[in-house]
């Protein structure tokens, strides 16, 4: 798949524009006046992400996939199973494995350490979507990548599920207003930006729920799914409590939050 990087970061542009698009004109939530420092700060950070990503790893996931598929490695390349079969199963195996690294994330206290660094934001729109620790990064492709050649998963399902991960997550985390009957519906299925701004409530009970990014059948199948926040939309608090202030709007700072004592 030579093009594979180009059409994952078109479709990432795409999304990412029509997300902020949504944000401007039908906004759910006034967020705080440190916008600028916010977006300045996590752009950079996914710019770093990326290359970090790319040094590290010879190719993306995809690129996995098709090594694994031609040396015959993997589940799906050892056994006669449907195409579409192979494609089902992986994307789903996918999907929940980026469930319960993110539950893990919050549980294990070396793990919560980077993962803070998301939850900090003061504000969640689109741009929280891509505010990750490197070392997280990097951790996560290692366990995409390992999943992938285990499976043998088809390089078509790593690409479709890759680029669904990331649309929604900017989804998601967006701030702007859907309907609330679409939402009900919606989020039978996928998370909706009501569904995960849960998730990055100050209340500890709040933030670990949710983890969810696309599917949203994991939360309700191990029972870590909450509704609505106890404070309603407009009234919750985001990030972490103790830094709700400018800090985790700056880059230096925000880098070293794993870090820092909470």
């Amino acid at each position: 798949m030579p093009n594979e990087a180009l059409v994952r970061v078109g479709v990432f542009a795409a999304l990412f524009i029509t997300m902020a698009a949504l944000e401007y004109f039908v906004p759910r939530r006034q967020l705080k006046p440190v916008k600028a420092k916010r977006w300045f700060t996590n752009w950079t950070i996914v710019i770093l992400d990326s290359v970090l990503v790319r040094l590290l790893f010879k190719t993306a996931a995809v690129g996995g996939a098709l090594w694994a598929a031609e040396n015959g490695v993997g589940l799906f390349n050892l056994i006669e199973a449907h195409y579409w079969l192979a494609f089902a199963v992986s994307f789903l195996a996918l999907d929940f494995t980026v469930w319960f690294s993110h539950l893990l994330s919050h549980k294990v206290p070396l793990f919560w350490r980077f993962h803070r660094m998301h939850h900090a934001d003061v504000d969640i729109d689109v741009s929280t979507a891509i505010r990750f620790h490197p070392v997280e990064i990097i951790a996560s492709m290692a366990v995409k990548y390992a999943l992938v050649l285990a499976l043998g998963a088809p390089a078509a399902a790593v690409l479709v599920f890759e680029i669904v991960l990331n649309g929604g997550a900017m989804f998601n985390h967006a701030n702007f207003r859907l309907p609330l009957w679409l939402d009900r519906w919606l989020r039978l299925v996928i998370v909706t930006p009501d569904m995960h701004r849960v998730h990055h409530s100050v209340i500890r009970d709040e933030h670990d729920s949710n983890y969810g990014f696309n599917l949203s059948i994991w939360d309700r199948m191990f029972s870590t799914y909450v509704a609505q926040p106890e404070k309603g939309h407009d009234g919750m608090e985001i990030g972490l409590k103790p830094w709700q202030d400018e800090r985790p709007t700056l880059l230096g700072w925000t880098l070293m939050i794993p870090f820092r004592k909470l």
